[in-house]
């Protein structure tokens, strides 16, 4: 009950406030997009630089910290392209796009939900896991949807294509130039450190909004039974494999296991959705499972902090 009120109800409790506000017309959709511009622009770069900058490396990289969250996410994503094609019949494309459902979270609620349950002790786990996140899994799934297309000259042009999508990255940019200050040791002026540390504290609850205002656009669209199943991939199934990879088979510090479990617990992400709708691939279940596992995630992320046994 202490970590339900402490730590998950503020958080989700904004978010649902904000898809209220946003369903009864009362925050505009040019208030979201303006509030999103400002969070993935300039709030949340901000944070990545002050913290990243900062904060100590770890000497060498947290590989296993990696290897257990990713190698967790790209079993559930087969898992759940597998469900989709036997139990569900569909084509590869659309199953594509249901084990995205199952491996991609919503990174940036997991950002406000690790530095206030962990602290400044999470950001670097954390900022590994967003290094290495988004790219990788948008190359798989447009190298699977394109190549069930069979569309080679958009395959030779993935790679431009992807750099293209880092370099102009606002969230990135801010983490790789704190990652450059940090590695080279240069030291950040005063004025350039006071305002990064300023935008920054706007992030977390600027994010946790401006995503409950954006939920306020989708609708349960049906495919009821395949939002169940990705769901639970990702809620219950994504955490579980992760906890046991960076328990049983690789040892690290249990503050970096809890983080990556955390984040592997997450509601599905947004662009999940935008790649069904993109290529027409299963945007009902994309929309459904972004829906129904945000709803349980109050509860599911609650449950893993228990068991996790955070103070």
């Amino acid at each position: 009950m202490e970590i339900l009120i402490d730590i998950v109800l503020p958080i989700f409790g904004t978010l649902f406030v904000a898809y209220l506000v946003a369903r009864t017309g009362l925050f505009t959709k040019k208030a979201t997009e303006g509030l999103a511009t400002f969070v993935f622009t300039f709030a949340v770069p901000s944070l990545l630089f002050d913290n990243v900058s900062r904060h100590p490396l770890p000497d060498p990289i947290e590989w296993e910290l990696l290897i257990s969250f990713f190698g967790a996410a790209y079993l559930v994503w087969f898992a759940g392209l597998l469900i989709s094609r036997w139990i569900f019949r569909r084509d590869f494309a659309h199953s594509s796009l249901a084990g995205m459902t199952a491996a991609f979270g919503n990174t940036m609620l997991g950002l406000p939900l690790v530095l206030t349950t962990f602290g400044d002790a999470g950001s670097i786990p954390i900022f590994l896991i967003i290094a290495f996140h988004a790219w990788q899994f948008f190359a798989l799934v447009t190298i699977l949807l394109e190549g069930s297309r069979r569309q080679n000259g958009t395959l030779k042009a993935l790679p431009w294509t992807i750099a293209k999508s880092l370099a102009t990255n606002p969230i990135l940019v801010g983490l790789m130039l704190g990652l450059m200050f940090n590695i080279l040791a240069i030291p950040v002026p005063d004025p350039v450190a006071d305002i990064t540390s300023f935008l920054g504290r706007a992030a977390l609850p600027c994010a946790v909004f401006v995503m409950g205002a954006s939920l306020a656009k989708f609708r349960i669209t049906g495919a009821i039974g395949e939002a169940v199943a990705g769901s639970l991939l990702k809620l219950i199934a994504f955490p579980a494999i992760t906890y046991f990879a960076a328990t049983y088979i690789f040892t690290m510090e249990p503050l970096w296991r809890d983080v990556a479990v955390v984040m592997a617990a997450l509601p599905v992400g947004l662009n999940v959705y935008l790649f069904a709708d993109r290529y027409e691939a299963g945007a009902p279940a994309a929309a459904t499972s972004m829906l129904l596992s945000t709803l349980l995630s109050f509860g599911t992320i609650a449950i893993i902090l228990s068991l996790l046994q955070v103070r």
